[in-house]
């Protein structure tokens, strides 16, 4: 995975995935405190994602986003889908992403939805394999996408023209 460089002008928009409540017993009592998983992306093939800690929903949520910020991904967008099949895992999640038609929309749950969509996917087949941890779930799609290349990153690749990449 390689992270990517954004302009100050790129317009990131934050989603939350889940909240996780957290308590801690001490002698005075029980003490809560929450991390929120958040997704960011641009709508147009840059991601990131966070992990936010805090006593307040807010706080965390803040934090999550300033840190999907400072991790983010450029994943190859083509024509609203993604540009070949694609398996990927992180930890026990295990993801499978089928690029789809136009006009089909994102078939796929919960915290894959969630990365899609602030990608700018728009036609995608998506099955989740295994566990349904949504932090697992977000890394194992970030990874599926960010291992994914286009024909000219392939064609830049071999060092030949686009016209021998799908003739050979």
């Amino acid at each position: 995975m390689k992270n990517v460089k954004v302009n100050s002008d790129v317009e990131l928009k934050d989603r939350l995935v889940a909240i996780n409540r957290v308590t801690k017993v001490t002698k005075g009592g029980r003490t809560f405190t929450f991390a929120a998983i958040v997704v960011v992306g641009d709508g147009n093939g840059i991601i990131g994602w966070g992990l936010g800690k805090a006593g307040e929903v807010t706080a965390a949520i803040a934090k999550g986003v300033e840190a999907a910020k400072k991790n983010l991904v450029k994943v190859p967008v083509l024509k609203g889908t993604i540009p070949h099949e694609m398996e990927a895992h992180f930890g026990g999640a295990q993801v499978f992403l089928k690029p789809a038609a136009a006009g089909t929309g994102l078939v796929a749950g919960g915290a894959m939805r969630a990365v899609l969509e602030s990608a700018g996917i728009k036609d995608v087949l998506a099955k989740s394999k295994g566990s349904s941890n949504p932090h697992n779930l977000v890394k194992a799609t970030i990874v599926a996408l960010s291992e994914m290349r286009d024909a000219y990153t392939v064609a830049g690749t071999r060092g030949i023209s686009m016209e021998k990449v799908f003739k050979g």
